[in-house]
């Protein structure tokens, strides 16, 4: 026998809404909320560079500070000097000496200076690479880290990363058109920097080959005990050149060939999409390094005409104990 069966009326199931807020506080509180969230992650993304979101944060950055800053000042700069290079000097020719008169001495031969002998060189100003380096806190401030880091090996400051951006800071106070189109730094700004914070006697040199810029700059350093910039990148990027190695003293011998140079290189140790990775400060770049990125300089914003198409160096000319 079965039970009897219950019929049991079933409920109809109650959908549960969940009210939108209705007054404007609760609609303000939901809005923080999410702006304080999106904050959050912005932030959390911009710091460790996710989706490469700290990269175009720093680029937007620039851009709202030059359009802020305004057009640069038309104002009147450090030069840039032209050195065109110097004529080769031909080997001197066996002279003839006139014939004895009968009867007379035969005069004794003159001594001749000893000549200076010809052998390569390897010199580095900085002893140990590393503490006198400053990386560029952002992805546009090679010449501030630049100028941190040359004031650093000249004993005029620690590299940190509060006097890079005091630097950074001030350069509105040295830019100027003629100097950089688009605004901010250029090599004169870089040596204004440099003599604000007692580095005086920098001087912007354009050479008509990467070879005399490089013995230039050699040359500028062995006179001086103090380090060269070089404008790398087609004019872009900072490198801070502590030492070198040639076949030659240059200062003895005006065809010494430059065959690399110890670099800090204040992009380091990012990697560029467009140059590859960085090298750590003190590196020797070779001379096929030299090649890839010590290049003349043209620049995107417009004409140049003391630089274009030459290879530009910040050069000391202050001998320094």
């Amino acid at each position: 026998m079965q039970p009897d069966l219950v019929r049991v009326r079933l409920a109809r199931p109650r959908l549960i809404r969940r009210s939108l807020p209705h007054t404007p506080r609760r609609w303000l509180t939901l809005l923080l909320a999410v702006i304080v969230a999106g904050s959050a992650l912005g932030l959390a993304g911009v710091s460790t560079n996710a989706f490469g979101l700290g990269t175009l944060y720093q680029r937007a950055l620039s851009k709202v500070e030059r359009i802020l800053a305004g057009p640069p000042p038309d104002r009147a700069t450090l030069p840039t000097v032209t050195v065109t290079p110097k004529p080769a000097t031909p080997s001197p020719s066996p002279s003839q000496k006139p014939p004895v008169p009968s009867g007379q001495p035969t005069p004794k031969p003159t001594a001749r200076p000893t000549p200076i002998p010809r052998v390569g060189i390897d010199v580095d100003i900085v002893a140990k690479h590393g503490p006198e380096f400053a990386h560029e806190l952002r992805d546009d401030w090679c010449a501030p880290a630049g100028v941190t880091t040359a004031l650093a090996i000249l004993g005029l400051g620690a590299p940190t990363d509060a006097r890079e951006r005091e630097i950074a800071s001030r350069v509105h106070e040295w830019d100027s058109y003629v100097d950089s189109h688009n605004g901010e730094w250029g090599p004169a700004a870089i040596a204004l920097a440099l003599k604000a914070y007692g580095a005086d006697g920098y001087a912007i040199v354009a050479y008509e080959s990467r070879a005399d810029a490089l013995r230039g700059a050699a040359k500028a350093i062995l006179d001086t005990n103090s380090p060269a910039i070089l404008m790398a990148w087609r004019g872009a990027h900072t490198w801070v050149m502590t030492g070198f190695r040639a076949d030659a003293d240059p200062r003895q011998f005006d065809d010494a060939r430059v065959i690399g140079a110890y670099i800090d290189d204040p992009w380091y140790p990012w990697v560029s999409s467009i140059w590859g990775p960085s090298d750590p400060p003190g590196t020797f770049q070779n001379n096929a390094e030299m090649i890839r990125n010590f290049l003349a300089w043209k620049r995107p914003e417009g004409h140049y005409p003391d630089r274009d198409g030459k290879f530009i160096v910040v050069i000391p000319t202050i001998p320094r104990g």
